[in-house]
């Protein structure tokens, strides 16, 4: 496209200067002659110099302006020492070919270098020039200033325009690449609530396998098991990090909501891993929108998983009640009784209860987490049921 464009400005570059070439040509020919001691030909030989000289314009457009420039001073000044040296007599008091082609070099040291000084001088002494304060007349101050001012106010709403375009699609372009980013951060934070918690109780099971196996073959293999699940967990969590996007002192993505599923389940599977849990519901949740649920879910199942990995052998309670405005989730569990895994702790993200955070709020809820005086923890979530 930027190649396409600078054809189609060099195209119309030529296209300028020819017309200006034969109209010069043609003038010649019908006998606008210059009658100085130069000869005839000498008007002729300024201005085809002067417009064969804005071909250069692109790549010397001070230089080409400084010519436009001296040219033009050189074409008044004759007309007030030497009439009819440079200009045919009776001399005319504006060229309008020489102004027209000046002011596609005003044009042009606009687009490109508005902001130096020589671009002021330059437009300055070109609109000097072709005013002729010292001679102003009705046709020359309107038109000098017309040529040389308009060119460059022209140029620079193009510029801005072009810079405004570019900024718009710099921001569209950036907002689509954070919305990509965004939306691996809400994949890898669905691996860590989902893939992190059912390896959780895999490893959970197979640790009681181990100990409570008779048999030398089966307490290896569990081992095994165990084993291949901590290398899971471990795994899972250099990808969320990498997937995800995550940086240190980053601020976590929210991820999608969980799918649908009962909360007896997420029960039953930690009971099956050894943990006690006691599961209390009360109201009518047939009016809770599937969003509210599906977090309320949510923070069941990061508060079991948080259980498994820092309080083994503790009692869990898991309190969830059903109102008409609210939907409250309380999950507490007692002190460990059995020795902290130090591999399945250390697994996972680390940013569990964070990203739970973030989704709670998301609904216009609120969500507590901490430690209890008898060194349980307690996490307690109030979700709206017509979310903010």
């Amino acid at each position: 496209m930027q190649r396409w464009r600078h054809i189609a400005g060099w195209a119309l570059v030529v296209a300028f200067v020819g017309f200006f070439v034969v109209v010069d040509v043609l003038g010649y020919v019908l006998g606008s002659r210059t009658t100085g001691a130069w000869g005839p030909a000498a008007g002729l030989v300024v201005r085809l110099v002067l417009h064969c000289s804005l071909l250069l314009v692109g790549r010397f457009p001070f230089a080409v302006a400084g010519v436009m420039a001296a040219g033009t001073a050189a074409v008044q000044l004759s007309q007030l020492v030497a009439p009819g040296l440079l200009v045919p007599a009776p001399a005319l008091t504006g060229d309008p070919m020489i102004i027209g082609t000046s002011a596609a070099a005003v044009y042009t040291l606009w687009a490109r270098f508005p902001r130096r000084r020589a671009t002021w001088v330059l437009t300055a002494l070109l609109a000097l020039l072709a005013t002729r304060p010292w001679q102003p007349t009705w046709e020359t101050v309107p038109l000098g200033l017309l040529t040389t001012f308009g060119p460059a106010l022209l140029a620079r709403y193009f510029t801005a325009r072009a810079e405004l375009l570019a900024n718009l699609r710099e921001r569209a372009e950036r907002a689509e690449e954070e919305g990509r980013a965004q939306e691996r951060a809400r994949l890898a934070a669905e691996m860590h609530d989902v893939v992190t918690h059912r390896v959780s109780l895999m490893v959970l099971q197979a640790g009681a396998l181990e100990v409570t196996a008779t048999d030398p073959a089966t307490r290896t293999a569990a081992a095994a098991i165990r084993e291949a699940g901590r290398q899971a967990l471990d795994e899972l969590r250099e990808i969320v990090g990498v997937f995800g996007g995550q940086r240190e002192g980053a601020s976590p993505a929210v991820g999608p909501a969980a799918p649908a599923a009962d909360l007896a389940e997420l029960v039953e599977a930690s009971v099956a891993a050894g943990v006690p849990v006691r599961l209390h519901r009360s109201g009518d949740d047939a009016h809770v929108p599937v969003s509210v649920a599906r977090t309320a879910h949510r923070v069941v199942q990061e508060a079991l998983t948080n259980v498994h990995k820092h309080a083994p052998g503790g009692e869990v309670c898991v309190d969830v009640r059903y109102t008409q405005d609210v939907v409250t989730v309380l999950v507490e569990n007692s002190p460990p009784t059995a020795p902290v895994d130090p591999a399945l702790a250390a697994s996972g993200s680390g940013r569990g209860l964070h990203g739970l955070r973030e989704r709670v709020e998301l609904l216009g809820g609120r969500l507590q987490a901490g430690p209890r005086s008898d060194g349980g923890f307690r996490v307690q979530a109030r979700l709206p049921v017509v979310p903010a």
